[in-house]
């Protein structure tokens, strides 16, 4: 998961622009580091120990910069991640640990497919939690002018987590991007969320699945998730409709839904909320319902593919069927897609890095080229929309 967490907006926000310092020598930048780390009231002999073994990981680097699996299609994606003999042995972890799932619905109203979902995708059950140095990443990435307002902090979150004797910068290891344990969690969200569940008096978030799941739940709990209400539901829609309603930024209530012809494939939709109706295909592939809950799963990853794929992962732990594929419009190439964007920013729209992912910048303008061009507005861009422009 690569996000900007709650911790981390709060540690920019006290400690200033110099927070967001980049760049420059790597041994330069670590004595700066070491610097703020003793502003910060941390002792010079403890921050001392913490970076004395600190090295730039060129391994991380390369990680950050190889995310090409994001360009697949929800379809596709969704295969390759979920496998019939994933979601069985999660249906096992879910009976091995029932106790902790009980606890945890009790306590946060999260029901356990949403944490089973996370425990799978994130680790394979706690099978592989990454053998990266957790230090050495962290360092690494804030050094790296991509993303510091994210990783700078965490890095001094991981020097607390040192002083209380509950990480090691030596041995310490997990994702490239610098999460820890079975449900990877950045050391700013251990600091603020870990639980101590099998009462061992520790947080073992990589030896412990009752500290990581509870510890998950907490962190989702504090993200915002609503007890006991939905987060995700396969629909039906109709073959015509207004599609420039469509898509995540977009939100109605459900009645507003069912008049316009949408229907639950299975069961009923919920009363008294407020969905988005989601078309990771467009108007002719599968479809979703997003409830507000949803919304929270972008805390834990910022990719919508991931998210969407997750949380259609935990309805099926809560019983749902395989989702419908349909039929959906032939999609992009990545360098098609590179394409589309290049032609999209020239037309003064926003869609972040040409990386031949389509995003929620490049589904926007896609969005708003098909509204200009008087296509379906279903935000799913094709070839045809591609020779328009």
């Amino acid at each position: 998961m690569i996000r900007l967490t709650t911790a981390a907006l709060l540690a920019l926000l006290t400690t200033g622009p110099a927070a967001l310092a980049c760049g420059g020598t790597f041994s330069t930048f670590v004595d700066d580091l070491k610097t703020e780390a003793v502003a910060r009231g941390h002792s010079a002999q403890t921050t001392q120990r913490f970076f004395a073994g600190i090295r730039q990981s060129q391994s991380v680097l390369r990680a950050d910069r190889a995310q090409g699996v994001f360009q697949k299609p929800f379809t596709d994606f969704a295969r390759n991640l979920i496998s019939d003999a994933r979601r069985k042995k999660g249906v096992a972890k879910g009976r091995e640990f029932d106790v902790v799932f009980d606890r945890i619905e009790q306590r946060y109203g999260i029901n356990r497919g949403v944490l089973l979902a996370f425990w799978a995708f994130e680790t394979d059950y706690g099978g592989f939690q990454g053998n990266f140095n957790t230090a050495n990443a962290l360092v690494t990435l804030a050094h790296d002018c991509r993303r510091p307002d994210l990783f700078r902090p965490q890095v001094f979150a991981a020097l607390e987590l040192f002083e209380q004797g509950g990480f090691d910068p030596a041995s310490t290891t997990g994702a490239w991007a610098g999460e820890i344990g079975m449900v990877q969690m950045l050391p700013s969200d251990i600091l603020e969320h870990g639980t101590d569940a099998d009462g061992d008096g520790r947080v073992s978030l990589k030896t412990s699945a009752p500290d990581a799941l509870m510890s998950g739940a907490a962190m989702l709990s504090g993200f915002g998730w609503r007890s006991n209400e939905p987060w995700l539901q396969e629909v039906r829609v109709p073959d015509e409709m207004d599609w420039s309603k469509s898509g995540i930024a977009s939100a109605q209530s459900v009645a507003a839904w069912e008049k316009a012809g949408v229907r639950a494939r299975n069961g009923s939709l919920p009363r008294g909320l407020n969905a988005s109706l989601l078309l990771p295909q467009g108007r002719k592939g599968p479809a979703f319902l997003a409830y507000p809950n949803f919304s929270v799963y972008f805390d834990w990853n910022q990719s919508f593919t991931y998210v969407l794929t997750a949380a259609y992962f935990a309805t099926r732990f809560e019983g749902a069927p395989a989702f419908d594929p349909r039929s959906p419009e032939k999609g992009l190439s990545p360098d098609a897609m590179k394409d589309l964007q290049r032609k999209l920013q020239n037309r003064g729209y926003d869609v972040g890095k040409i990386d031949g992912i389509l995003g929620a910048g490049t589904r926007a303008a896609v969005r708003a080229e098909q509204v200009r061009l008087g296509l379906p507005a279903d935000a799913w861009p094709t070839q045809a929309l591609l020779g328009r422009l």
